[in-house]
Formats: structure tokens, C-alpha cells, sequence
């Protein structure tokens, strides 16, 4: 009996430091730090470029005149602009935009021998723009002042012809709307509907035309355009800071 418990209390002796070595705090290791969000900020200065398509309407001259103005049209161009971002989620800016045009807007051949021809080299818009974002994404609308850089001409047996207009198709309004995406940092890609209005005109001079009635000055346009972002605010898509 007495060998044992002799025994029985050496092996506890000899187990209690590989226990009490158990029984230690191991040692802290610092969790490694949360992945932060990113934050999208879309107040600053940004331009860009943009490729597209221009349709006009086909209602020249109550349709007693050859020609046509709806056929679709190549144009580029660029823009250039402002946004600042407020209450966290909408975004009140301005933009400068042109549009070099390819074709002509207006090609009219009058039953009496006269051809009226409106090459409408270029459309371009200043407007306001208001948005609504939820992170990359950013939906808007957009409104303003139009104009158009027109080269007209009018002929008679191949030879130009003075004439006058009892309307200004050069000046108008415009509105519009579309969708922009931050893919990068400092770089975004939009796509956008924008519809141009330089109103009707009808010929004063020479009397023989005056009686075929206006001719509409209109501009439906599709554009895919990328943007560079100079951002006030901070670069974005900003990292959020611990």
C-alpha cells in the first residue's frame, strides 16, 4: 500500500509542471485589421470625351418637299464639368458639351428648282445636372441652353441665292438624362439620351418658298462617353480610414 502511494505521488510530481506549463496565457496576437469600403465621391471638376448618334425628325415643309432629315448621324465629341455631392446621396452639377456632326441635318429640293441644304456641322449645350447616387452608380437628369453651328445654303439652278428665315435655329434648349459609372479610380464611363430644340423656321425670302411652310430644327442624340475626375472632395473611389 505504502509503495503505491508513493507512486501515485511522484507521478503527480512530475505531471504538475507539463499542467501548470498548459495552464499559461498563450501569447496575444493582434487581429488583423478590418477591409475598409470604399467611399465614392463625385464632387470635383472632371472632362472627357463621347461617340454617338444624332437623329432628326422628317417633317420639313408639311411633306410637300423632297428630301429628309431623320437619318441617323455619326457625331464625337467632348465635355467638361463640375459636381458636388450633398445629402449624402445626390449630386447638383454643370456641364459644357459639343458635338461635331457628320451629314447634313436638313437636305430639301423645293418642286420649283430650289435646294435648300443645312449642314449642321455641330450641336453643343450648357446645362445643369442633378443626380442621384448610390456608390459607383450615379442616375441623372439634365437641362439647359443649346446651340448649333449651322452652314446653309440655298441654290437655283446651281447658283446661291440670298434668304432669310422669320425664325433663329441656331439657338434653343435641350434636356436630357443618363447613367454614369466610377470603374476606376478618377475614371467613369456614362451612357445618355439628349434631345436638342432649335425650334421651326420658315423661309421670308425668296417669296417663292414662303409658301411651303417650316421646316423643325431638332436633334435626338445617343452618346456612350468616359470621363477623367479631377476630384475636389478626394480621390474616388476613396478607402475609408480606422
Amino acid at each position: 500500500m505504502k509503495k503505491l502511494l508513493l507512486a501515485t505521488v511522484a507521478l503527480v510530481a512530475l505531471g504538475a509542471p507539463a499542467l501548470a506549463a498548459d495552464l499559461r496565457a498563450r501569447p496575444y496576437t493582434k487581429a488583423p485589421p478590418p477591409i475598409a469600403a470604399p467611399i465614392y465621391n463625385w464632387t470635383g471638376f472632371y472632362i472627357g470625351g463621347h461617340l454617338g448618334v444624332a437623329f432628326g425628325n422628317d417633317d420639313n415643309f408639311n411633306g410637300l418637299v423632297v428630301g429628309s432629315n431623320n437619318d441617323a448621324r455619326f457625331l464625337g465629341g467632348v465635355q467638361g464639368g463640375f459636381d458636388y455631392q450633398f445629402a449624402p446621396n445626390w449630386v447638383l452639377g454643370a456641364e459644357a458639351q459639343y458635338s461635331w456632326l457628320s451629314g447634313n441635318a436638313v437636305n430639301a429640293v423645293f418642286p420649283n428648282g430650289y435646294v435648300y441644304t443645312n449642314d449642321r456641322r455641330g450641336i453643343g449645350s450648357v446645362t445643369g445636372r442633378l443626380g442621384y447616387t448610390w456608390g459607383p452608380g450615379l442616375l441623372y437628369v439634365k437641362g439647359g441652353y443649346a446651340f448649333a453651328d449651322n452652314n446653309e445654303t440655298l441654290l437655283l439652278a446651281g447658283v446661291p441665292q440670298g434668304f432669310s428665315f422669320d425664325g433663329d435655329h441656331q439657338d434653343g434648349w435641350t434636356v436630357g438624362a443618363g447613367f454614369e459609372y466610377m470603374f476606376a479610380q478618377n475614371w467613369s464611363g456614362k451612357v445618355e439620351y439628349q434631345y436638342y430644340d432649335f425650334g421651326d423656321s420658315r423661309f421670308v425670302t425668296p417669296a417663292a418658298l414662303a409658301g411651303f411652310g417650316s421646316f423643325r430644327n431638332d436633334e435626338h442624340t445617343v452618346k456612350v462617353g468616359i470621363n477623367y475626375r479631377f476630384n475636389v472632395g478626394g480621390p474616388g473611389p476613396v478607402v475609408a480610414k480606422y
